[in-house]
């Protein structure tokens, strides 16, 4: 995977680009995001609860039979 070196050399990277006055921030902001982002899939509802709910279906001979209106 990953070494001690190659993480090193990200971090020496991300310290040029960004300072050491904005790290805090960036790290800030992507410890919201990701846990902004659990919590929104935890409060998904559960699949079977949409599956089973009323959804109006259109039979396939009614569909070939209908002709399409020209606009």
């Amino acid at each position: 995977m990953f070494s001690m070196p190659d993480v090193a050399v990200v971090l020496v990277i991300v310290l040029i680009l960004f300072g050491p006055k904005k790290l805090p921030d960036i790290g800030a902001s992507l410890g919201k995001g990701i846990k902004d982002f659990k919590k929104a899939v935890e409060d998904e509802p559960p699949k079977e609860k949409i599956a089973s709910e009323e959804v109006p279906k259109v039979s396939h001979e009614a569909a070939s039979t209908e002709k399409p209106q020209a606009l």
